[in-house]
């Protein structure tokens, strides 16, 4: 499991790095305005950059909280659970966002919701430093997500 999270990982930076550099010196599409073909908004960009660090994160909670119920904690078994789903959203988020995908608010509404859930999962353990590092990059994740939503208009098709 862990193995096949950190290929995705890789995919995933890879993807955000063929992007960042695909978009050198080019401006970034105004909030509101049709991308440029292979273009991202900087709440894109940013939000892009979110998903990959809290995934990353969520990988390394993950595995110290395995570590953790290994020593029979068993408290920690839900942060196993809340980490290693959020991770994975977190980085499907990332490639959806990278490829400027047609879903990438709906992934991001979602990716908002589980870094929230993680985030206060993790806030309940907020005395051991790795867990309090996850739920703050959740956090940062959450509200990057959201702004990226508000800034592109996505629920423009909600009002209707």
């Amino acid at each position: 499991m862990l193995r096949w999270t950190c290929i995705t990982l890789m995919a995933v930076a890879a993807a955000t790095m063929a992007t960042l550099a695909q978009q050198s010196g080019a401006q970034p599409a105004q909030p509101g305005q049709p991308h440029a073909h292979g273009k991202l908004t900087a709440e894109q960009e940013k939000c892009l950059k979110a998903c990959v660090d809290c995934a990353k994160e969520c990988e390394a909670c993950l595995d110290h909280c395995l570590a953790l119920t290994a020593q029979g904690k068993a408290e920690h078994v839900r942060t196993v659970k809340t980490c290693n789903d959020c991770g994975d959203i977190c980085a499907v988020a990332a490639q959806i966002i990278a490829r400027n995908g047609a879903l990438q608010a709906e992934i991001c509404e979602g990716c908002a919701r589980a870094c929230d859930v993680c985030a206060k999962e993790c806030e309940k353990f907020a005395q051991d430093p790795m867990m309090k590092k996850c739920a703050e990059e959740c956090k940062r994740c959450a509200q990057a997500c959201r702004e990226m939503i508000k800034h592109a208009g996505h629920h423009d098709h909600e009002k209707k």
